[in-house]
């Protein structure tokens, strides 16, 4: 604190009170302000002090300042409780009904917090406790009608959101008083504790819920289009409600092992070893995306274990004895696309097939395919030294890199595509060549243009997304960065992309599901003079979209 001096030509008796006076004001900047309370709920909330009088209080000498706690704590007011409590009910059934609450939000916060600063928390708990139970037990007459699934639904979706609202009402109760009696659930775990007795753990409304998730499966197995956010949103209720396992897992696995039990066994009689070797990589591909689509993870490995044991394991034998060869080829060029794609829903899923394999065939069978996985481990490791790689060499720029070593003669022979990069992806590809060959003398890269693949950030009318697409994808939409419409044919001259794969890709990107370029004229096929604009009113309900490329029609003969 610093210390302000004037200077006067007062007499010394006048000069003596001005000094005496300016001490005392010195002093009373020392203190900042004492608090009184404020009023909320018709109850005063008392100050936890009060202050006494200067103690030795002579003139020039130094102020103590005496602070005392109140004897009794104020009562409150006659009613106030029962007032209280009824405030605090109508607000908690209008959340239920989904009317108004009359009620301010922060009056009912801070009614919550006196009744506890009292010690009425235990019969604050037990009272919001009853009057939850009360309105979930009233849900269940519903689930006697269609249709079930939807109305099992809302009902979760409501119950969620209101014990969201309320929550936040009594959440001083939650964190004071519940948090302190760890035999007590949370609010939002007793919400759980409720719906879950009372809801979900009646036998009949369990097999219904369960009986339904699994025929919607069995339909989109069967190709049918299904509702699959009211699948991941029911699964999710299972899973936060804890009996995914018990109710549904088990039951679903039984399920998918019948299936493909007799799958497996009519197709070995049916088709030839390409053919069924390309439909058991489907399926698989199937359950990976319903896996990362609602599934929940604890899934994966059984559910690809059970696929691959009906389907592979079984008919393993069979399978290489009619064509060996045609096995080894189409494997290798399916296993090649889950790892580098990362479409493989399992790591260890697809090493136990290996396992078998080299049971089967032998160690000489699996070498290339052990290769496969050692390329892609020794990928991962090398791209942490290049991104530390990258830090140290403080690179600017907005573009993550990642590149996947892959070693001739491992892998499927790719036919190299020459096209025209953006400047900023060569510079990095030139940063990566001198970071590899700096620690690998003597060794060749060679770019394969057509397993590149990009996540693009996009700006629509509706809204940012991201825009999971290959690196032929890529090259056309960063197009439309520099200008509004541009023919095939320009495109084409950009890109460097050969004829038939940009047609399939702009058919991708212009004419699939996820359209955010627009093709005029409008068709399903891209015909030279087509011109291309970005679509500005793309709209999805998801903010990561994965556009497919659209495959090349071949037919492959062995011999």
């Amino acid at each position: 604190m610093a210390e302000e001096s004037s200077s006067s030509s007062s007499s010394p008796a006048a000069s003596s009170q001005q000094q005496h006076q300016q001490q005392l004001k010195n002093k009373s900047l020392l203190i900042s302000s004492v608090a009184v309370g404020h009023h909320a709920n018709g109850l005063t909330k008392a100050a936890s002090s009060t202050v006494s009088s200067f103690a030795n209080s002579k003139p020039g000498s130094a102020k103590k300042l005496v602070i005392k706690n109140f004897k009794d704590k104020p009562k409150l007011p006659e009613n106030y409780t029962d007032e209280t409590w009824q405030k605090l009910k109508e607000a908690v059934e209008a959340i239920q009904n989904s009317t108004s609450i009359k009620y301010n939000l922060e009056e009912l916060y801070q009614a919550v917090e006196n009744l506890c600063s009292y010690k009425i928390s235990a019969n604050l708990y037990k009272q919001l406790r009853q009057i939850c139970e009360d309105h979930i037990k009233a849900q269940i007459h519903q689930f006697r009608e269609y249709p079930f699934l939807a109305k099992i639904d809302k009902c979760w979706q409501d119950h969620c959101r209101q014990m969201i609202m309320i929550r936040s009402i009594f959440l001083f109760l939650d964190r004071t008083y519940v948090l302190q009696n760890s035999m007590l659930p949370s609010i939002w775990d007793m919400g759980l504790e409720l719906f879950r007795t009372h809801i979900i753990s009646d036998q009949k409304v369990q097999n219904k819920t369960i009986d339904g998730i699994l025929l919607l499966i069995e339909r989109e197995r069967n190709g049918e289009a299904i509702d699959r956010s009211l699948l991941r949103s029911l699964l999710s209720m299972l899973s936060d409600l804890q009996i995914y396992q018990d109710s549904f897992e088990h039951r679903f696995l039984e399920e998918t092992n019948r299936l493909y039990a007799a799958e497996g066994q009519r197709l070995m009689q049916e088709r030839e070893v390409p053919e069924y070797l390309h439909h058991v990589n489907k399926r698989l591909e199937e359950e990976a995306d319903r896996i990362i689509t609602y599934l929940d993870q604890s899934t994966q490995k059984p559910l690809i274990a059970t696929v691959e044991k009906q389907l592979l394991g079984e008919h393993l034998t069979a399978i290489l004895q009619k064509g060996k060869d045609v096995f080894e080829a189409f494997y290798k060029k399916d296993l090649a696309k889950r790892l580098l794609v990362g479409k493989s829903a399992s790591v260890d899923a697809e090493k136990s097939m290996l396992s078998k394999l080299k049971h089967e065939c032998g160690a000489a069978f699996t070498s290339k395919l052990e290769g496969m996985f050692k390329d892609m481990e020794l990928s991962k490791d090398i791209m942490i030294q290049f991104k530390q790689y990258m830090q140290n060499q403080n690179v600017p720029g907005n573009i993550e890199l990642t590149v996947n070593i892959l070693t001739m003669g491992y892998w499927p022979t790719y036919v190299p595509m020459e096209v025209h990069l953006p400047p900023e992806m060569v510079k990095l590809q030139e940063i990566f060549k001198t970071f590899y060959l700096g620690k690998h003398s003597g060794r060749k890269l060679q770019w394969q243009s057509t397993l590149g693949h990009c996540v693009l950030k996009a700006e629509f009318k509706e809204g940012k997304k991201e825009l999971q697409v290959s690196l032929f994808q890529t090259l056309v939409l960063l197009m439309f960065n520099e200008g509004e419409e541009f023919s095939l044919e320009e495109i084409k001259q950009a890109t460097g992309i050969e004829d038939g794969e940009l047609r399939r890709t702009l058919q991708s990107l212009a004419c699939g599901k996820a359209r955010v370029l627009t093709k005029s004229p409008k068709g399903k096929d891209v015909e030279d003079g087509d011109k291309f604009t970005c679509n500005d009113d793309f709209r999805h309900k998801l903010f990561r979209i994965k556009i497919n490329q659209i495959q090349m029609k071949e037919t492959v003969y062995f011999f």
